[in-house]
């Protein structure tokens, strides 16, 4: 028997291409799994082959557990009864006991066969897909196989791909037989069909593409810094050149637009627009935005949003059919961009610059005229105010050193008398709401003058309330409120 098996486990190998330690692993388990057939299936059995020999030797553990958590007697013993032999057995500890050879019969012979099968063709795919990712190959080139419920099932080489129906470019008519290329989105180890996951419809499949047509940048002379996709109809990538001899954007169009052309070709006809990568935000911003002409931009480093303003003319072309435009260009370039004309430019202007006025009189309590003063040369916050140096306001036409030290100390004393009604607002008020993504001190004070002082009645508001209460934007307050009732979804 044992001599049969090692040329068993030999073959085995050999024919699949795994290694012994796979067949023998496979062989214990499928051993252990007929023992347990003729033992009780909640039995726990281990199984030891011989490597050298092919013999085995079976045992059947169980688990020591305390006297009143004792519930399974396949499983489990108690501990007084353990250490009957053992004395020194602690809870946790395993107890073995070696069993006798049993004859398995045709059907624990047949139950072990299937283990043993099933065992070697998961190590064979296994393999197989090592392989391939050893390949390092990002765009899989296959032949679609069958189709499953939608889902395309790409035949490449000797793997087996899922290409799911949701990442299919729309209106895209793929049949059996088709030849098509696709990016590997990822891995699922716990499938049971294909492993390897398969997209047409990812942004980095046209990265790779251009990866591909264009040697460039495989020579590291220009890059492809993001890209962001409406599957089948539109795109933007950024490209950014490393050699100032190289034009980007001309490299990737191509000699008479043969390289765009391969790219879309592969995509279905989708447009790509090609935009010059830039470090500086704004500028990039304004590229993305092409063919739209931006009149001027604000930046919020704080909200990590950009104000863009355009004329009537350009304003459809920026937005795009139905906000497509403006939504790949945020999507690209990672900011989000407010759009408007020059008169709602104005209008808010106005509107912020009659909010800062009231502020300074209020809090600083000086006139109409000193206020505008201020905000015309630049000030929009008490904290400029209290901070600037000192040398850089004395430059201000119409104030004198007795003036700007009254108006820096008035600002601080404000900014104090604020931050200790904060800290008395803030006490009681729960960690899981100061904790909370996007919560500032400043806005978590003014929830708990409302009574709202841990997250679990922040996630009760409704997102109007939130902004009656705090004046913040309907947005944020969406943003917020949504943040803050995650954990009752985990």
């Amino acid at each position: 028997m044992s001599r049969e098996m090692l040329l068993l486990v030999d073959a085995l190998a050999r024919e699949k291409n795994v290694s012994k330690d796979i067949v023998f692993g496979a062989l214990e388990l499928a051993l252990a799994s007929a023992t347990k057939k003729r033992i009780h299936d909640e039995a726990d059995v281990r199984v030891s082959v011989d490597r050298e020999t092919g013999e085995f030797e079976t045992f059947r553990r169980w688990q020591v557990v305390p006297d009143n958590e004792y519930v399974n007697e396949y499983l489990e013993v108690p501990l007084s009864e353990a250490q009957k032999d053992d004395p020194e057995v602690e809870p946790g500890d395993s107890l073995e006991e070696p069993l006798e050879p049993i004859d398995f019969g045709r059907i624990g012979a047949q139950a072990a066969k299937q283990v043993i099968l099933q065992k070697i063709r998961d190590a064979e795919r296994e393999q197989i897909l090592a392989d391939f990712l050893d390949r390092k190959e990002h765009v899989v080139y296959g032949t679609i196989k069958r189709m499953e419920r939608g889902n395309a099932i790409v035949e490449a080489g000797k793997i087996e791909a899922l290409l799911p129906r949701d990442q299919m470019i729309p209106k895209e008519n793929l049949r059996i037989g088709d030849r098509v290329r696709a990016y590997l989105l990822r891995i699922d180890r716990n499938a049971r069909g294909p492993q390897i996951i398969l997209s047409r419809t990812a942004p980095e499949f046209i990265i790779r593409l251009f990866d591909m047509e264009v040697p460039e940048i495989s020579d590291g002379l220009m890059e492809l810094k993001a890209c962001a996709r409406d599957p089948g109809l539109r795109a933007k990538i950024a490209v950014k050149s490393n050699d100032p001899r190289v034009d980007p954007i001309g490299t990737c169009v191509g000699l008479r637009g043969s390289r765009v052309t391969a790219v879309r070709n592969e995509i279905g006809g989708e447009n790509i627009d090609i935009v010059l990568w830039s470090a500086d935000p704004a500028q990039f911003v304004i590229g993305a935005l092409a063919p739209a002409e931006v009149s001027s931009i604000v930046v919020d480093e704080e909200k990590h949003a950009m104000d863009v303003v355009v004329d009537e003319d350009n304003l459809a072309i920026a937005i795009g059919r139905n906000g497509q435009n403006v939504r790949l260009a945020s999507e690209l370039t990672d900011w989000t961009i407010n759009l408007m004309t020059q008169d709602e430019s104005a209008k808010r202007s106005e509107a912020e610059y009659a909010v800062t006025r009231v502020t300074f009189m209020e809090k600083l309590d000086i006139d109409e005229e000193l206020a505008d003063l201020l905000i015309e040369e630049g000030f929009s916050s008490l904290e400029e105010v209290a901070y600037v140096p000192l040398a850089e306001m004395m430059e201000i036409e119409g104030l004198d050193e007795e003036i700007v030290t009254e108006l820096r100390n008035r600002a601080r004393n404000v900014l104090l008398t604020e931050a200790i009604v904060t800290e008395e607002q803030l006490e009681g008020v729960a960690d899981d709401l100061l904790n909370l993504e996007g919560m500032t001190r400043e806005l978590a004070a003014q929830l708990a003058g409302k009574g709202i002082k841990n997250r679990e009645d922040l996630a009760e508001l409704a997102v109007d309330e939130l902004v009656e209460m705090t004046g913040i934007d309907e947005e944020r307050a969406k943003e917020t409120i949504l943040k803050a009732r995650a954990h009752w979804f985990e």
